[in-house]
């Protein structure tokens, strides 16, 4: 019995027949009411789940901590840490939000209780309008997103086995052979390399110019999603009756319901030219050939399979372009790991053919680089919130169902209990035992060494292609240049770009010497033999 209908109740039965002169002229039976009313409101507030939050700072009434949430908020995610503990509360204008810095906790909450918090948080902009809810990614906990997770995870399994190495390896040598050909395009070359390994292991697509208008719309489409679905991006996501707000009233809605017309067309017909290949028997397998081959088992529409491969080219595209420029970054401050590298390259490789993936377990510290660029600057750095589905407690803590709950990656990813004294600074031999060889992480990290893939049944689905694409990308480059600093530009790899959920370092530029004169000639004619 709530509060109010206890109050009532004890009103009716004091002042029968409406006779509130018995209890209002009565100072006793007054003062009675009111006792009784106090003692259940106590007794109700002190039963409360509601008291067992985690603690956290201080809001302002009715917004709550919506204020204090600003850009790079991983940092103030990390400084609150200091003072409120390993988990905290946030309100977000009636919003709870639950701030996890351990990975011990990151794993109960999110892998070892994922029944119950894999769920994502409601995105109106990004998530429903842009997209029709249909990104993997961001989609909410449905039948429908079971379906895709399944299709995505087996497909992705069964082109890597297949062919997905050899287009990685196609673009890893042109973008090494773009890069001595032009640096001062370098970030351009990377992201286009990110965006053709992608349409090539996706739709089996020949790589697109950067004129081409599905390449323009790719481009446009993931700048625009990766900022709509960022905390506090629209204002509808704090007041949801705006989205009922009629279109012609609302540029926000009409610009994201332009976007996603221009969505299912773009992506419905690369889908569909990957269909007609498929069944046509043309073409090199693909992550689409798979789905129209296997598509009576998923249970997926056409429409479902089109947003799907987009989900994967979204996740992986722009994730991979960042990792990148950030392990450039880190070549320029860090020559000394650049140097240990190309040795083991050299030592491996030679200089009379370019690297593979056959080589890979010959070269442990290139390894440990790829692991210790997604550690050192993850992409992600402050998580992408899971969403609570019902009540739950975590060692004395109330999770209020709908709570968000944010793994704070960057904290994570930089735990001096975890990685050591010296856990802000890029070092991959942080990966390598005594002997040279490759280890796994720290305890408590995962597989992978790090956190950047994320938890629970929301774990990065691609994460092996982005390891593979990562590695052939840095292998390549080091084996044909070394990355240089322009001279008088001053680093700073604390000045980051946010792109809405994904975060890249601030622009800087790069001078790219290449370490032998062969070099450009082999990987001219290594593209050639590729046809490109």
């Amino acid at each position: 019995m709530t509060a109010a209908s206890l109050s009532s109740r004890l009103y009716d039965l004091l002042t029968p027949n409406g006779a509130s002169h018995v209890v209002w002229g009565n100072p006793v039976l007054f003062i009675a009411v009111a006792a009784g009313l106090v003692l259940a409101l106590t007794t109700r507030y002190s039963n409360s789940p509601w008291r067992k939050l985690p603690p956290g700072p201080p809001g302002l009434p009715l917004i709550g901590n919506a204020l204090q949430l600003k850009d790079e908020q991983w940092f103030q995610f990390s400084e609150w840490r200091k003072i409120y503990g390993d988990i905290f509360y946030l309100n977000a204008a009636g919003q709870p939000i639950i701030v996890i810095n351990s990975h011990a906790i990151a794993t109960d909450l999110l892998d070892r209780r994922a029944g119950k918090s894999s769920d994502r948080p409601l995105n109106i902009v990004g998530c429903e309008i842009m997209t029709g809810g249909l990104v993997l990614s961001f989609a909410r906990y449905t039948s429908v997103w079971r379906r895709m997770r399944k299709a995505a995870h087996e497909a992705v399994n069964k082109v890597v086995v297949q062919s997905l190495d050899e287009h990685l390896s196609s673009e890893a040598l042109v973008l090494a052979r773009s890069g001595l050909q032009d640096a001062s395009s370098w970030d351009d070359h990377l992201r286009r390399t990110s965006a053709n390994m992608m349409l090539s292991s996706l739709y089996g697509e020949r790589p697109l110019g950067k004129d081409d208008p599905h390449m323009a719309f790719i481009s446009e489409y993931n700048e625009k999603i990766t900022l709509a679905v960022a905390p506090g991006a629209h204002w509808v996501e704090m007041f949801p009756w705006m989205r009922y707000i009629p279109s012609r009233f609302a540029s926000w809605k009409r610009s994201a319901e332009d976007l996603n017309r221009r969505a299912n067309d773009n992506f419905g017909d690369l889908f569909s030219r990957a269909q007609k290949r498929t069944i046509n028997g043309e073409g090199p397998a693909s992550f689409s050939s798979t789905l129209v081959q296997e598509a009576g088992r998923y249970g997926l529409s056409a429409r479902e399979n089109a947003w799907l491969a987009a989900s994967m080219y979204g996740a992986g595209s722009d994730t991979s372009a960042a990792a990148m420029s950030w392990w450039s970054l880190a070549m320029l401050v860090h020559p000394e790991a650049q140097k240990r590298a190309q040795d083991e390259l050299d030592a491996v490789v030679g200089h009379a053919r370019v690297p593979t993936f056959a080589d890979r377990t010959q070269l442990p510290y290139t390894c440990a680089m790829v692991r210790e660029v997604m550690r050192w600057r993850p992409v992600t750095p402050s998580g992408v919130p899971h969403r609570s589905t019902e009540d739950d407690f975590y060692e004395g803590y109330f999770i209020p169902k709908g709570a968000l709950i944010i793994p704070n990656v960057w904290e994570l990813s930089h735990d001096e209990e975890t990685y050591g004294a010296d856990a802000h600074c890029f070092n991959p031999a942080r990966y390598l035992d005594v002997n040279g060889q490759l280890v796994p992480g720290p305890s408590g990290t995962k597989d992978d060494g790090h956190f950047s893939f994320g938890f629970g049944r929301r774990v990065c689905v691609g994460k092996h292609v982005a390891n593979n694409s990562l590695f052939i990308e840095i292998a390549t480059c080091l084996w044909a240049f070394s990355l240089v600093n322009v001279e008088g530009q001053d680093l700073d790899v604390n000045a980051f770009h946010d792109e809405g959920i994904i975060v890249r370092p601030k622009p800087f530029e790069v001078n790219i010497e290449p370490r032998f004169p062969e070099a450009i000639a082999l990987l001219s004619h290594e593209c050639e033999l590729r046809g490109r």
